[in-house]
């Protein structure tokens, strides 16, 4: 027997009516990336190893376990980009947008890729819907990105359920000393930690803080705060962003244990959780990453951003029985006998198209009884029934799936009795105008 080949593990396959939820997601945020002014951009699936050892940092997870990395046939180290932020840079750099108005707003709707152990809402091939502003330091832009991930939320109908977390890694001069206060101490009561935080302690102790092991948290709660460690403009900064947030109404938590995972992040980070429980139960996070752009070489550009996990908001809107609009369903099936009537059914096919119409078609040799029987699996409202005998009578049959009925109408009037049965905002348009 051939061997019966199967999606990689972690991988899965995205069919039809999933890709329901995938098409509302993106609609939703479009509109709200348009309305706000952002540009789309796509970069590279495959980026030079050190784009991501330099930008996210070398003892960060992503970095040092959950890469696909590879070596090209030259000999460069090659990854499947786990992230985005880090290639947007290097494309901010690369292709020069210091010189486009500022700030540059830009979205992306990508798979990443990390080779981790695959869990519940964690995949290693997934969908992020992510926003970028290049090139303003300012409370305000820090606001505005976090409103704009909220009205995504709202629009999906999920908000009920997601509460936002907010805090503020100040400086990288902050950070610093309050790494070191971290280190100090833990290293005394490393043995209460964990086996992956003892790890961090001497990789990164701020991942720590975000441990979900019970023992660990209790540690935690006793832990130097980092708020402590702000130097005045940071904290003005982070004050602002919140005063922004309360004038609009937009509800928050501040958490002062919340970290985010990438070395690049400063002052304000957020996520905004669900109430699920599990330690995946973030469906959107940001932050601030002024730093980045220099880090991979290019001038010194302020910037802030958010990811959505697409996987897990999907698994949020299933949670809430929230189910996107079904767009691909059929309105007419046209069914048809004989080699004349076949070349007649294709030219209705495309008329009706043009119209608006939800149409298929059945091709090959299959019995009319088949044909109808495919039509109803499909659901189509009616279907149009065509021999060799109803094309030299220059007649085709309407046939209402629903209660049977059918009718005989002129060859050269489906297209008007079809518009009459369907008016316009039952059709399917697109504006296509350039």
């Amino acid at each position: 027997m051939p061997e019966k080949f199967q999606t990689p593990r972690g991988f899965k396959d995205i069919l039809p009516l999933e890709h329901n939820f995938f098409t509302l997601i993106k609609k939703v945020a479009r509109h709200r990336f348009r309305q706000a002014g952002f540009l789309r951009i796509s970069t590279s699936m495959l980026e030079n190893l050190e784009v991501f050892a330099r930008g996210i940092g070398a003892d960060t997870d992503i970095v040092s376990k959950e890469m696909f990395y590879f070596e090209s046939r030259s000999g460069k180290k090659m990854v499947l980009k786990p992230e985005g932020t880090a290639g947007v840079i290097r494309a901010f750099i690369e292709h020069g947008m210091q010189s486009w108005a500022q700030p540059v707003q830009l979205y992306y709707f990508e798979p990443h890729f990390r080779y981790e152990r695959p869990q519940k809402g964690r995949f290693r091939q997934f969908w992020q819907c992510c926003a970028e502003v290049l090139g303003a330091r300012d409370p305000l832009v820090d606001a505005q990105i976090i409103i704009l991930a909220w009205k995504i939320i709202k629009d999906l109908k999920i908000a009920d359920s997601v509460s936002l977390q907010i805090n503020s890694l100040g400086s990288p001069a902050d950070r610093a000393k309050f790494i070191d206060e971290l280190h100090n101490f833990f290293e005394p009561r490393s043995r209460a930690l964990c086996d992956d935080c003892r790890s961090r302690l001497q990789k990164n102790p701020l991942r720590i803080l975000d441990c979900k092991n019970e023992d660990c948290q209790i540690l935690v709660k006793t832990a130097p705060k980092l708020s402590n460690f702000l130097n005045d403009d940071s904290r003005k900064f982070y004050e602002q962003v919140l005063q922004f947030l309360t004038d609009l109404k937009v509800p928050f938590v501040e958490n002062e244990n919340l970290v985010r995972g990438l070395d690049y992040y400063c002052d304000t980070v957020f996520e905004f959780q669900t109430n699920s429980d599990g330690a995946q139960n973030a469906i959107c996070g940001g932050g601030r990453y002024d730093g980045l752009c220099e880090i991979l070489g290019g001038p010194a550009t302020p910037a802030v951003g958010f990811a959505f996990g697409v996987e897990r908001v999907i698994e949020e809107m299933k949670k809430k029985n929230i189910s996107p609009p079904e767009k691909d369903f059929t309105q007419i099936f046209v069914a048809c006998l004989g080699d004349v009537a076949q070349s007649e059914c294709l030219k209705i096919l495309s008329d009706l198209q043009d119209l608006g119409i939800h149409v298929r078609g059945a091709f090959g040799k299959s019995s009319m009884k088949s044909q109808l029987k495919t039509a109803d699996r499909l659901g189509a409202q009616f279907c149009l029934i065509l021999g060799d005998v109803e094309i030299r009578e220059k007649n085709v049959i309407l046939r209402n799936m629903e209660n049977g009925e059918q009718e005989n109408i002129p060859l050269d009037e489906v297209q008007k009795v079809i518009a009459e049965k369907f008016p316009p905002q039952k059709r399917d348009f697109y504006n296509l105008e350039i």
